[in-house]
């Protein structure tokens, strides 16, 4: 065992295991020899005490190293084994026993390998449903640290179309996943109905990571959530990228991949609550406090008047460079650009939607009438 320094790294417990495996082994081809190798070798009377989990601590790679350590070890000494004139055949033997249980090693580590594949996907769509359903609960923790999630930090919702494929959506998700790790980030992926879930995780760049990964998605749009600093935050992401995929195709010229809060109006006009409140925070809002003001009328009276510096002057009795200079001051208060007609229809909406939200000044309480008997006759109740 000297010789393997990965048999040094194992624990107390790992290595009892494997010597139990390595004695049975020993002992299984003694049995085999002696019938003569007339039933062929098992590996389950080999493998079958150690526990599941030492697939994990000790590779395929790393058993197979073992037997042929025992292999060598065996025919050093053969003619201490072997009665005389049976060398030859001991060390044949050897070979081919050796041989049967390397096969039946590799039959084992794709078994489990396959069970745990099987397993992980299995976590791995409860943890994509519990994102989507918000709940960063207990139960979602263990199950992320068991995927390796637990500190993954720059986490991303991204949805889009699943292709379509006739080997099922396993063929889709592998895909996606080999072609995002190749980027070097971390994905959990999924596809539920027909739309292919990706998570991203230890990138704050999702925007050419997907653009580099587009093929293995569907025909459609590509929506990305906001960045939020680790999984158990996931949920913001994944309600703005579900929000924003319902909502794209009422952009026209929307990019195929696509930034939920690039599409903030049409996800508050298809009733996004979020999208609402976020566009009123990032433009009415600023725009109505302080001393902000002439701002305010100044990108009403612009919108009104068909974006016309002269036009918006003129209703202002400004100069027309007064208003150049304060829109360039209300894009760099609110950031978007009211020369731009995509931002300026999305200011449009966000002011709209401030007003409807502001609470109307109270009506003016009307007076109580006088008793009649405090009149003067001939004259009528003052309301």
């Amino acid at each position: 065992m000297e010789e393997h320094s990965w048999y040094r790294r194992l624990t107390a417990e790992e290595r009892s295991w494997v010597g139990l495996v390595v004695e049975a082994g020993i002992s299984e081809f003694i049995t085999w020899f002696r019938n003569h190798g007339d039933v062929a070798p098992s590996a389950d009377l080999i493998f079958g005490n150690a526990p599941q989990e030492l697939t994990r601590s000790v590779s395929l790679r790393q058993t197979i190293d073992l037997i042929r350590t025992v292999v060598d070890v065996v025919e050093s000494h053969v003619e201490e084994l072997a009665e005389p004139g049976d060398e030859a055949l001991l060390r044949e033997s050897v070979l081919l026993f050796s041989r049967e249980i390397a096969f039946e090693a590799a039959e084992i580590y794709a078994g489990a390998a396959e069970a745990r594949g099987a397993w992980d996907a299995r976590l791995e769509a409860l943890v994509v449903d519990a994102v989507l359903r918000g709940e960063a609960d207990a139960s979602m923790q263990s199950r992320a640290t068991a995927l390796g999630w637990g500190s993954v930090a720059h986490v991303t919702f991204v949805v889009g179309t699943a292709p379509v494929s006739e080997t099922g959506p396993a063929a889709a998700i592998d895909s996606i996943r080999r072609a995002v790790r190749r980027e070097g980030v971390e994905a959990l992926v999924i596809v539920q109905r027909n739309q292919l879930i990706v998570i991203l995780g230890g990138t704050e760049r999702p925007v050419p990571l997907m653009a580099a990964v587009a093929d293995h998605f569907g025909e459609g749009h590509i929506v990305i959530g906001p960045t939020v600093p680790h999984l158990f935050a996931a949920g913001r992401s994944a309600r703005a990228a579900m929000s924003g995929l319902a909502a794209a195709p009422a952009w026209t010229a929307a990019p195929r991949i696509v930034e939920a809060d690039a599409l903030l109006p049409e996800r508050a006009l298809a009733g996004d609550e979020r999208a609402r409140r976020t566009l009123i925070a990032r433009v009415h809002r600023p725009l109505v406090q302080g001393t902000h003001g002439p701002l305010l009328q100044t990108a009403e009276a612009y919108l009104e008047q068909g974006d016309s510096l002269e036009a918006t002057a003129r209703s202002l009795f400004v100069h027309p460079n007064t208003v150049r200079y304060r829109l360039g001051r209300i894009c760099e208060l609110i950031g978007y650009d009211l020369a731009a007609p995509r931002e300026a229809w999305a200011v449009r909406i966000a002011l709209t939607l401030g007003k409807l939200a502001t609470p109307e000044a109270p009506a003016p309480r009307f007076m109580r009438p006088r008793p009649l008997e405090e009149t003067s006759k001939g004259q009528s109740a003052d309301w």
